[in-house]
């Protein structure tokens, strides 16, 4: 059976039922199969020539090399959406803070905890303190993926009017938005017309520093903007000098750092969005299982550097699983390679993700060392796996 190295403390829900299906956990992460990891930064760590997989117990993979790991056919999963619940329920409270001055209220009637007159004071103090509703706002929400489609929803049940934002929006995710949802086609459009805007993007080329300079001019004198995405979305030293102008009336994120904790009118949280039990268990779970039907089956489910592949569990012949460069005349090749080893092809699935490409086939026979060896030798093949029942 395969053997397991947590880079973090990973939920024991995820961890136990790895165990009980007699996955051994070791402390030598070269001696391990598969890492299991959360926060912990491998850019710097030189992964072995047997590491197979790497599951995220979460959604961001910004402290995995995934271009790296495509190099050498090691496959990168995350969990989306097992934390989504959490994070929701966050951005929701952050939105609330920034409504109204919850956070300047609390640390008043700690101050004045000594005074025997505090009810008194506090109904002369709380006009300081007093703020808006947030039924009846519009609120942006910038990509409608797992989270920002459940806040997005949230914001209906409340009653705001809800913009949404999401060039890259699937047909299946936008049927299971609300209907009461308008979606905005150019970002600037959504900017300028909204009181809040949340952003729910992953960190990518694409979106490093999209909230501009440009973007905040865009952006409505007053409107309060929501970071529980990454910090890196947000051009900081432009935040800074908006909020200091008043353009902006309030920053809420989760990410501390030295820019972001000296801001005004900011309400900085220590990267709380999936610091939950319930959260913590959701992400063990699916990464645990996704890394089962990886290992045994050579399914890749929630892959961020090779596509998605399924061909159900293993049934009583083998599985070859071939990583290449998404190049000409390699399936080919593999096929005629398994036809000459008297080997017939059941069923075959083959997804390819920019320059990398993974092609599963399942055979009716066992495939020998020289079978697998033959492959390996082939142009453009990174990495060969044969998977078989255990007898």
């Amino acid at each position: 059976m395969y053997a397991v190295h947590c880079m973090n403390n990973i939920s024991t829900v995820g961890t136990d039922a790895l165990e009980r299906a007699g996955y051994e956990f070791v402390d030598d992460p070269d001696r391990a199969d598969a890492w299991l990891v959360r926060s912990a930064n491998l850019h710097e760590i030189e992964a072995p020539a047997g590491l197979l997989a790497i599951a995220r117990a979460g959604a961001g993979v910004n402290n995995i090399p995934v271009e790296r790991c495509a190099q050498r056919g090691i496959v990168v999963f995350n969990t989306p959406g097992a934390n989504a619940n959490a994070v929701k329920e966050l951005v929701i409270c952050g939105m609330l803070l920034a409504c109204r001055d919850v956070i300047g209220g609390v640390e008043w009637v700690h101050e004045a905890s000594d005074d025997p007159q505090i009810a008194k004071r506090a109904e002369k103090a709380k006009k300081r303190f007093a703020g808006c509703e947030l039924a009846g706002k519009r609120v942006g929400v910038i990509g409608l993926g797992a989270i920002g489609a459940q806040v997005a929803d949230v914001l209906i049940a409340l009653g705001a009017e809800v913009m949404g934002y999401d060039p890259y929006l699937s047909i299946n995710a936008a049927w299971g938005l609300d209907r009461r949802i308008e979606h905005a086609t150019e970002l600037s459009d959504l900017l300028a017309a909204c009181d809040f805007v949340t952003l729910h993007v992953p960190a990518t080329d694409e979106t490093r520093g999209m909230i501009s300079s440009v973007a905040i001019a865009h952006m409505k004198r007053g409107a309060v903007l929501l970071n529980f995405a990454r910090d890196a979305l947000v051009d900081e030293q432009a935040l800074a000098e908006a909020l200091d102008d008043g353009h902006l009336a309030r920053y809420v994120t989760d990410f501390a750092n030295p820019a972001s904790a000296n801001m005004k009118n900011a309400i900085v949280l220590p990267h709380l969005g999936a610091s939950t039990g319930e959260a913590e268990d959701n992400c063990a779970v699916m990464a645990a299982r996704q890394l089962r039907d990886y290992l045994e089956n050579g399914n890749i489910a929630n892959s961020v550097n090779y596509g998605r592949v399924d061909l159900g569990p293993l049934g009583e012949g083998s599985r070859v699983a071939l990583f290449h460069d998404n190049a000409q005349g390699v399936i080919g090749q593999l096929t005629q390679v398994l036809a000459n080893s008297g080997l017939n092809i059941e069923n075959m699935s083959n997804v390819s993700r920019g320059a990398y490409a993974y092609t599963l086939v399942e055979v009716s026979g066992a495939v020998s060392p020289e079978t697998g060896a033959e492959l390996s030798a082939l142009d453009h093949v990174t990495r060969v796996r044969v998977i078989a029942r255990e007898a």
